[in-house]
């Protein structure tokens, strides 16, 4: 019996990462078949049942691996920061910056006064950058808006980059990303807000997959932190966290008893977080272009997460203010040597790892029947090039849902 597909890819070599596969799971004469954009067989063609499509690829050899995931941005905002970035040249800190009216802040001003078509059309340059790298997958978080009216406007304009462009988008509400002015010295009043009235209106809107907040000096203290955390769960959303990346306020710890999806930053990360990240089963994002941008010096604990068992991913982190960067390709070089992670676990963090972070795991980030037909075919000899250069985008073709 023969099983028709709708269209098959052969003559490839596989980076297949599938879960519970040895390394990046290799299938050196490989072939992929996919039947209503999930993928119903992948592995060695010698062994692949019979199978017949319209629409046989030959790949010639090129390595396929599955679609890149950036599981970490704030890519819908107004304006930009150029500004800022000279402040920072001059030798301004972020939390001067900050202080002085600058940072988060004056985003938010800008993407308040920006419509949601605008801030789609804004949007989609960037996302267009990362599409022609390969990425078939996007988190993308609110967080400029600090209103209830202006941060359901950015998960909207977050949720419509599906219907311009061929891409998969969680969407991440972070409205506890800073205090915004009609709440000066008032937190807890803003914290009041965010959990009584903004997690419940994007939660029953359909807005938002997941809760995020930033716990730090500069943001919010773990106290406030847990209050958006246990809204958010109590409506059932899964939480994540920006953690550790300025100091250690323990909100790793935090993030694990909520059994976050991930704790993002972490270069303050200590033991105890990292053991009970490890017990929760939650992912270590890693952003190695802010940590370039802002020329931080902690570099994260890549050993202890190492020994702990805590999976890695890496991410973008694209935002206006300390991470504007559009290319995942470069944020892997960034991670192997800035951060010496290996090959093996740059690729596996913006594909396996990254679904895991995105609570995505079996869907998408490995090429495995059953998951959504999300490609990424290179014209690379090995997939060490895909970490090695820099500047160079050797991407052949991008499916994404088998188109």
């Amino acid at each position: 019996m023969t099983l028709l597909c709708d269209r098959i890819w052969r003559d490839a070599r596989l980076a297949t990462m599938a879960i519970g596969g040895p390394g990046l799971g290799v299938v050196e004469r490989g072939l992929v078949a996919q039947v209503g954009g999930r993928i119903v067989y992948a592995g060695e063609e010698e062994e692949a049942p019979r199978l017949d499509a319209p629409i046989i690829e030959a790949c010639e050899g090129r390595w396929i691996t599955p679609g890149l995931i950036d599981c970490h941005t704030h890519l819908i905002y107004g304006g930009d920061r150029a500004a800022e970035f000279e402040m920072r040249l001059a030798g301004a800190t972020y939390a001067e910056i900050a202080g002085s009216g600058g940072g988060i802040l004056s985003t938010m001003a800008a993407t308040r006064a920006a419509s949601e078509a605008e801030l789609v059309a804004s949007a989609l340059p960037r996302l267009d950058a990362l599409i022609g790298e390969g990425v078939t997958t996007i988190e993308v978080k609110s967080g400029y808006g600090l209103d209830l009216e202006d941060e359901l406007k950015c998960l909207r304009a977050a949720r419509a980059l599906e219907l311009a462009r061929d891409i998969s988008v969680t969407t991440t509400l972070l409205a506890a990303h800073a205090l915004p002015p009609e709440f000066a010295g008032d937190p807890e009043g803003y914290i009041d807000l965010v959990c009584a009235t903004i997690i419940p209106a994007a939660a029953a809107a359909n807005l938002a997959d997941q809760v995020d907040a930033f716990c730090e000096e500069i943001g919010f203290t773990p106290g406030q932190t847990r209050r958006v955390l246990r809204a958010a769960a109590d409506l059932g959303l899964p939480v994540k966290l920006h953690a550790e990346q300025f100091s250690n306020q323990g909100a790793a710890t935090l993030a694990a008893g909520f059994h976050a999806l991930s704790a993002d930053h972490l270069e303050y990360l200590d033991e105890t977080g990292a053991t009970a990240m490890a017990a929760a089963g939650t992912v270590a994002t890693l952003l190695p272009g802010a940590f370039y941008f802002v020329r931080e010096t902690q570099v994260p604990p890549i050993a202890l997460l190492r020994a702990q068992g805590v999976p890695i991913a890496i991410a973008t982190d694209c935002n206006p203010g300390t991470a504007p960067l559009t290319s995942l390709l470069l944020v892997m070089n960034m991670a192997a040597t800035l951060f010496r992670l290996t090959v093996e676990e740059c690729l596996i963090g913006v594909t396996r790892n990254a679904a895991r972070a995105l609570g995505r795991r079996g869907e998408i980030g490995a090429i495995e029947a059953g998951a959504w037909c999300d490609l990424a075919i290179w014209d690379v000899e090995r997939p060490a090039e895909l970490v090695y250069r820099m500047g160079f985008n050797p991407l052949h073709r991008r499916v994404w849902r088998g188109r």
